[in-house]
C-alpha cells in the first residue's frame, strides 16, 4: 500500500479541536480537503501528520502552536485612528476588517477595543497560541 509523501496530491476528511473539545472547523460536511504534500499549502503540523500516512488510514494528532499559527503576539495589537475608517462605519468590537498591506496584499484584524477616538485592533490569527487536535482521515493519494 502506498504512503503519501511530499509532492503527492492527497485529499482528506478531517476535524480540528481545541483543547476544550470545541470544534472550530471540519470538512466532513463539505468536499474534503485537497492539497500537495510538503507544498507549504498547510500548516506544518497538519502536513506532517499526513505524510507517511496510507489511503484510509485514520490518525488523532496534536499539533502544539508552534507547528499551527504560532504564538499569540502583541506587536499584531495596532491602534488606528477612526479618521482612518470609512466615516459611516460603526465599529464594534468583534468585527473582522480588511486592512490593506504595502506591496497590494490583504490582511484580517478582528477589533478588540472601541474609543471615540481610535481602535484596537489584532492581527494575529484567530488561532495563534492554540495547540490544535486533529482526528485525520486520508481518502486518496494521487
Amino acid at each position: 500500500m502506498s504512503k503519501a509523501k511530499a509532492n503527492d496530491k492527497v485529499k482528506v476528511h478531517y476535524t480540528g479541536k481545541l483543547k476544550s473539545g470545541q470544534i472550530f472547523d471540519s470538512s466532513l460536511e463539505r468536499d474534503p480537503l485537497a492539497f500537495t504534500v510538503g507544498g507549504g499549502q498547510m500548516i506544518p503540523g497538519f502536513d506532517a501528520a499526513v505524510n507517511g500516512m496510507g489511503v484510509s488510514e485514520k490518525t488523532n494528532v496534536t499539533i502544539p502552536c508552534a507547528e499551527a499559527y504560532g504564538d499569540r503576539r502583541d506587536d499584531m495589537l495596532q491602534q488606528i485612528s477612526r479618521t482612518q475608517l470609512p466615516a459611516d462605519m460603526k465599529p464594534e468590537v468583534g468585527q473582522t476588517l480588511v486592512a490593506s498591506q504595502e506591496g497590494g496584499g490583504e490582511q484580517h484584524v478582528i477589533i478588540k477595543d472601541v474609543n471615540d477616538q481610535m481602535i484596537t485592533v489584532d492581527a494575529n490569527h484567530p488561532l495563534a497560541g492554540e495547540d490544535l487536535f486533529f482526528e485525520i482521515e486520508l481518502l486518496s493519494i494521487d
